[in-house]
């Protein structure tokens, strides 16, 4: 540029084809503008150069809509349905809700608000996004997409469950209300009150319990973990089909899998209400609801109680994931992502809590036919609950194939759409850190990942395919993912400092977050973090599955899977300061501090010339 006064005013940071245009521009203003001559000195000019970059612009959401359904239909998935109810009950009932509630006011949804905030505003996903924050820390985000894959190694053989479930409801006699199938033993017995000739023992089982445990999952097949027994052919194809609709709701990325939540997320609240209605008018649903919220203050003094509120409303809102992040890094820059947080937390405890009620009015009702307490028909949590009980008191309903067909219906959405989340947070994080490579081919790396997920459960697929469910439930996703977000709140809080995250929040948002906000991310949720994990560890779940108790050596083996995602933490922590050049302080100070151009949305500099 001749123009040396106007060149030196102009920013390095310019791009040279940029820097040429101003400079261009300048020189055009006249020749006085930057010279020492005597022509009459005009104002100061205000020259905007717009800074283009090579890179792709980042996809966004088609509507606000779009974002808050897909958020809804993630946060709001199967345990909604059959943890929460089971949870309740068994801690109290209504009083159940105090801790509840408080776990969620001081611990989940501060945390659900962290992650929105920090995906919004770095506009990167799980893996790249620490660059920006505290680099030491980027295992974190190899080790949510580990803990991801596990997710969807099981997680969709439930749904394959119901999709088996949903084929066998299109008949007028539901093939598990009956006693009078290949599948069924000499014990099996209809026990209700209009079954005046069936007497019932301790080793009687219902028709519901025996399609569920011999012809779908075929557990009688195989003794246990330790001889998992052939592939169901059938579980296989159910499965198949499933990754199939992932797969194209997902492959083109927001824009696609926006559309289809619309469906996805709507349709289980339909099907709840309808639901709820019916188990409403039934005999016998009054007891139900009075078992699942008399207050048992008593309980409170548990401790128990406490750890339960703690993992329900942290593994129902779901941070830690990587989708959250993922998510909100579509959302345009200074979209109110606080506001988004208090309404999509709030309609999924209220989902919760609805969702109780279309499964203990039911429950009373099986109550009333069977002549029993309501306790010992709601004996069963987690898929039994749904698979076994309800399905069982659907095939004594009037009506009963309709309300089979939309309750599965229900089922296989409500698992969808958190699956659709869960890979959108791996595909969202490989992408953009590895932009050159897979942003042009995402189809082929999605159809990738999703046949790798589709190897990785065929282990849930065969005879013994529910313990191998079971104990990825239990171990690999627990305690890896709480410990990970425990990390990303010290990582956030600590490292990268409170006030320049929430210096960050006022620049998208406009304002700064309270005091409560802060109080939270410092100390309250780290706190709350470590109670959940201390107590896990302090009282290890014992594992069990119908009759089968799994073995010490199960343990191991699921500890081994839930630290072989954590392990990525200290081992990129030990590669990135081996890596770095200066002595180890230099490399340490290097190491916890942000790498500058985080600012993505930035696009054009305001510079001033003469």
């Amino acid at each position: 540029c001749s123009n040396t006064s106007l060149s030196s005013r102009i920013p390095s940071s310019v791009c040279p084809a940029a820097r040429t245009a101003a400079c261009a521009a300048g020189t055009a203003a006249g020749p006085g503008s930057g010279t020492g001559s005597s022509a009459p000195l005009g104002g100061l000019r205000t020259l905007m150069v717009q800074q283009t970059s090579l890179d792709r612009p980042r996809e966004t959401w088609s509507k606000k809509m779009d974002f808050l359904l897909s958020v809804i239909g993630y946060a709001v998935d199967l345990g909604n349905v059959w943890r929460f109810p089971y949870i309740c009950y068994q801690n109290g009932g209504g009083a159940f809700l105090l801790p509840y509630l408080l776990m969620a006011v001081f611990g989940g949804v501060p945390l659900f608000y962290m992650e929105l905030a920090l995906g919004q505003f770095h506009r990167s996903g799980c893996i790249s996004i620490w660059k920006h924050i505290c680099p030491i820390f980027k295992g974190i985000g190899f080790a949510i997409c580990i803990i991801a894959l596990y997710v969807a190694f099981y997680y969709n053989t439930i749904m394959a469950w119901a999709l088996y479930y949903l084929l066998s409801s299109f008949r007028a006699t539901l093939p598990w209300s009956t006693c009078t199938n290949p599948w069924n033993t000499a014990n099996c017995n209809r026990y209700m009150s209009s079954d005046h000739n069936v007497s019932w023992s301790n080793s009687s089982t219902s028709p519901a319990e025996e399609f569920y445990t011999r012809q779908v999952l075929q557990v009688h097949l195989s003794p246990g973990l330790h001889e998992l027994g052939s592939i169901s052919w059938q579980l296989a194809l159910c499965l198949l089909f499933i990754f199939t609709i992932v797969y194209f709701s997902i492959w083109k990325g927001v824009k696609t899998s926006g559309k289809v939540v619309w469906v996805t997320a709507t349709f289980p609240y339909l099907v709840l209400l309808i639901l709820l209605i019916r188990g409403a008018t039934l005999p016998g649903a009054w007891r139900g609801v009075v078992f699942y919220l008399k207050p048992d203050w008593e309980k409170l003094l548990s401790t128990t109680v406490w750890i339960d509120a703690a993992a329900q409303i942290f593994f129902s809102l779901g941070p830690g994931f990587g989708v959250l992040l993922a998510f909100a890094s579509y959302n345009p820059f200074h979209n109110n992502c606080y506001k988004d947080a208090l309404v999509t937390s709030s309609v999924n405890c209220l989902t919760s809590f609805l969702s109780g009620f279309v499964i203990f009015t039911v429950l009373g009702y099986m109550a009333e036919m069977r002549q029993q307490n309501v306790d010992a028909v709601a004996k069963d949590a987690g898929p039994s609950l749904l698979f076994i009980i309800y399905a069982e008191a659907i095939a004594n309903m009037p009506a009963a194939t309709f309300f089979a067909i939309i309750f599965f219906l229900m089922i296989i959405m409500l698992g969808l759409d958190s699956t659709f989340a869960g890979l959108e947070g791996v595909i969202t994080a490989m992408l953009d850190e590895f932009p050159h490579m897979l942003v042009k081919r995402r189809e082929w790396f999605v159809f990738g990942l999703v046949c790798v997920c589709y190897l990785g459960a065929l282990s849930t697929l065969t005879y013994g395919g529910a313990f191998v469910v079971k104990l990825f439930e239990e171990y690999a996703t627990g305690p890896a993912v709480i410990t990970v977000v425990l990390l990303e709140v010290i990582a956030v809080s600590w490292f990268y400092g409170t006030n320049r995250f929430c210096n960050d929040v006022q620049v998208m948002l406009g304002f700064y977050p309270g005091c409560f906000w802060r109080v939270c991310w410092v100390a309250i949720c780290p706190c709350f973090l470590l109670f959940i994990i201390i107590s896990f560890l302090a009282f290890p779940p014992e594992v069990r599955l119908f009759d089968y108790h799994y073995p010490p050596w199960t343990t191991v083996l699921g500890y081994c899977i839930g630290v072989s995602s954590f392990i990525c933490v200290p081992s990129y922590m030990v590669y990135h300061l081996l890596n770095a050049k200066g002595t180890f302080k230099q490399r340490l100070l290097k190491s916890i501090t942000p790498v500058p151009g985080g600012d993505s949305h930035r696009d054009f500099i305001v510079t001033n010339a003469v």
